[in-house]
């Protein structure tokens, strides 16, 4: 256990005080860091069955996990993939590719076997339920991988072309890839680093939600930390107040995936 203050001052700074409290966990969880290079290890037997078993220990909706994973370990389904995914190299050369679904097909079907009726799958709640259940799984999962002195990294560039993913994956009418996650053993040779947060005076409100002078401020302090984190990592320097909102300054800043409702649409998700 590296200790609240190291901690602490790695994802917020060294001027932030840490908690009163800590733990073993609390120390895995904020030194969460997304790992992009691995060595060719493959994972340890087991470690994949465990983590599953730890995303299923998540939290669930009225226990409907309307979730899947698919385990995409052959390099060439990896390689497709990774064009799909904006050509990110770590996707074809990680040991290990979970992609994470939002699946209400299995739900459809035991209705249809069962001759009941399921129209409540066809509202958009059924689908954020889908969604919010998978990200509840994927992270345990993250976690344990962790645990276990591996390293992952979530791909949201999944989605740049959900079509072409679906039908490399196979997927159904009503399953839908939300994010990918790589996992591997990482390579020491090119450590990833704890990247900086927004303070929690930015994110915490207490009571009703607070936009102010305070949240200003914080964010303000928070260009700078990630600069000074930046110029350390030898990457390019940019506010994340310019980075966020050119991320989503427009259709084409979303890489693909501003056809994600018409594509939802056309496998089967009404969202009503």
């Amino acid at each position: 256990m590296t200790g609240a203050a190291d901690s602490f001052a790695k994802r917020y700074g060294a001027q932030v005080p840490p908690p009163g409290v800590w733990n073993d966990t609390l120390d895995l969880l904020l030194s969460h860091r997304s790992v992009r290079h691995y060595t060719a290890d493959p994972l340890p037997p087991g470690a994949l069955e465990a983590a599953l078993a730890a995303a299923q220990s998540a939290s669930t909706s009225s226990n409907l996990q309307v979730w899947s994973v698919i385990a995409v370990a052959d390099a060439g389904r990896k390689q497709r993939l990774s064009v799909h995914a904006a050509n990110q190299a770590h996707v074809a050369k990680a040991p290990l590719l979970l992609v994470w679904l939002a699946d209400l097909a299995r739900l459809r079907r035991l209705g249809e076997a069962a001759g009941a009726a399921t129209d409540g799958l066809d509202y958009f709640e059924a689908f954020l339920l889908a969604a919010t259940d998978a990200a509840l799984a994927a992270q345990n999962a993250m976690t344990a991988f962790e645990s276990l002195g591996l390293g992952g990294c979530y791909i949201g560039g999944i989605r740049n072309n959900a079509p072409a993913v679906a039908a490399e994956l196979g997927l159904p009418d009503q399953v839908f890839a939300l994010f990918g996650m790589t996992v591997g053993v990482p390579d020491p040779a090119r450590p990833a680093q704890v990247k900086p947060r927004l303070p929690q005076e930015v994110v915490l409100m207490r009571e009703q939600y607070l936009w102010g002078d305070e949240q200003r401020a914080g964010i303000a302090a928070f260009n700078d930390r990630l600069r000074a984190f930046q110029r350390a990592e030898k990457m390019r320097e940019q506010d994340w107040t310019a980075q966020a909102t050119t991320r989503v300054r427009d259709a084409a800043a979303l890489t693909g995936r501003h056809i994600l409702r018409d594509f939802l649409n056309g496998i089967g998700f009404r969202l009503r």
